[in-house]
């Protein structure tokens, strides 16, 4: 089961649903609330089932006010602790799909802990939809001794199961709008939200849910397809998610939002994950392992062409970094150490942690990639969030589509054909205030006999840049530069550093901010 730590805090935060508990039937429920009866009606099995539905729950949701939950688990659900849940599992024999041969099987995922949300499921098959009713029979419950009776309590979410020699959860669906995903033989690690809302914002934070899914029977393409609607106070907005599991795994999504109040902070293509330490910065940090993270750096490729890396720190205090941009090409949370040495973690393998890389399909116009570094003591912390902040604001009553292909994989889908970075170290200066710092970069550009007519452009703002040196390696295919940053008496500087050879880049543009 999923792991309990920050990726379901915002999962318990925001945990709302329509309210199902002993004893009541959810179709009253809803007349209740008034908030999703439209919904329980798309789930009754054998109604004929279209994707423009999922949009048109989706937009009907947003002109009634959101519904918050007034109904709960019963027990002895309702007061799970995280060892007592994970300990319920799914019987591998009654998965969705499992006597059909499809390739692909279903795992609903039962409520509980911090896992309160109540999720309809259904399955779309011919055309039709049929909905997942809960039965206890499903699941093993481990230490847990179950009531005689159980009636529908719904589900917190489900796994989607490929199917081969092993069997292989390749995608599972829980919490707010988390969802997460991995290429093969790798690691569950960084997860990605369907939809984010004033992340980080002095406002506070608003954290849609998940309400419904329709997840397709497979066909013989190797695909499967889930469509979904998600809630909040601010919007309601529908998905279809098209997943392709493999060597890398691609999901593309295109998600519609339908705006209940003007939304100036938007963050679309949302991914997050945990950098607890690493070369770079190691102060207060007692650990045998020489890194602990599961995604290294922010990469980006902008409008213009520029490849862009930004390592990723722990900061003392919250940091917001906005990377303005218009039509960005791609951008995403990249784990580039694959060598069991750069953690030496048997536990955790961070070194077979996904990275998830984001390509916006058509314009997405002017905006920023908004990145979010939250201080963690934790590596159980996912404390570092990137996304696309567009620039216009989302009116009340309008609808709003993006679309995006997103990566699971263990490199960038597109390779850069520029050196790139390949350590990061800084440490004490001559004296006073002043840092050292290190950069290493990689290529086989950098191999070439003509590397004498390599520059380097390197600058802070605010600050001073001392005592730099471009040493190449033509043997080793490296490029180190070194130097010192004076803040002077500032507590926070921008450094940026790229290798010229003319006017053209040799390397990727290094940026980094160093802070107090």
């Amino acid at each position: 089961m999923p792991t309990l730590n920050r990726r379901t805090f915002l999962q318990s935060a925001g945990s709302v649903g329509f309210g199902l508990h002993a004893g009541i039937d959810l179709a009253n429920a809803q007349n209740r609330t008034g908030a999703l009866q439209f919904l329980v009606t798309l789930m009754l099995d054998g109604s004929a089932f279209d994707a423009s539905l999922v949009q048109d729950a989706a937009r009907q949701l947003a002109q009634r006010a959101f519904v918050p939950p007034t109904l709960t688990l019963p027990e002895p659900f309702s007061s799970l602790n995280a060892e007592t849940y994970q300990g319920i599992s799914h019987r591998p024999e009654r998965r969705i799909w499992s006597d059909e041969n499809r390739g692909y099987e279903i795992e609903p995922l039962h409520r509980g802990s911090v896992f309160t949300t109540p999720i309809l499921l259904s399955t779309v098959e011919d055309g039709l939809v049929k909905r997942i009713i809960y039965d206890p029979l499903r699941y093993n419950f481990g230490k847990l001794t179950p009531p005689a009776t159980i009636p529908d309590i719904g589900f917190s979410g489900f796994k989607l199961v490929q199917k081969g020699e092993q069997s292989i959860d390749f995608a599972v669906f829980q919490g707010a709008t988390f969802y997460r995903s991995r290429a093969k033989s790798q690691e569950f690690g960084a997860v990605s939200r369907a939809l984010a809302i004033k992340t980080g914002d002095p406002r506070g934070e608003e954290f849609p849910i998940f309400r419904a899914f329709w997840i397709e029977r497979p066909g013989n393409d190797g695909i499967v397809t889930v469509h979904a609607v998600a809630d909040s106070e601010s919007a309601t907005a529908s998905f279809r998610f098209i997943l392709r599991p493999g060597d890398m795994t691609i999901i593309d999504t295109e998600c519609t939002v339908f705006a209940r109040t003007d939304i100036d902070h938007i963050g679309l293509g949302p991914t997050q994950g945990t950098y607890l330490f690493g070369p770079s910065r190691r102060r207060n940090v007692d650990d045998i392992r020489p890194q602990v993270h599961d995604v290294h750096g922010l990469q980006m490729l902008n409008g213009r062409g520029e490849w862009i890396w930004r390592p990723l720190n722990n900061p003392e205090q919250l940091q917001i970094s906005s990377f303005m941009d218009e039509n960005p090409k791609a951008f995403g949370l990249v784990q580039r150490d694959r060598e069991f040495n750069a953690y030496q973690d048997d536990e955790n393998r961070f070194e077979s942690r996904p990275t998830i890389w984001m390509e916006p399909i058509g314009d997405w116009g002017m905006g920023s990639v908004q990145l979010t570094e939250i201080p963690s003591n934790s590596e159980l912390n996912d404390n570092v969030i990137a996304y696309w902040r567009p620039k216009d604001i989302l009116v009340a009553g309008s609808r709003t589509t993006f679309s995006y292909r997103q990566y699971w994989c263990w490199n960038t889908p597109e390779a850069t054909g520029l050196a790139e970075t390949i350590n990061f170290r800084v440490g004490r200066g001559v004296g006073g205030r002043r840092r050292r710092c290190l950069v290493e970069f990689a290529g086989e550009n950098l191999g070439s006999s003509d590397t004498s007519v390599i520059s380097m452009s390197l600058s802070a703002s605010p600050g001073q840049i001392l005592n730099s040196k471009l040493m190449i390696n033509g043997r080793r295919k490296t490029a180190r530069v070194s130097f010192e940053l004076d803040p002077g008496n500032e507590n926070a500087c921008e450094i940026r550093l790229v290798l010229h050879s003319g006017t053209k880049p040799v390397s990727e543009t290094w940026l980094y901010r160093w802070t107090q």
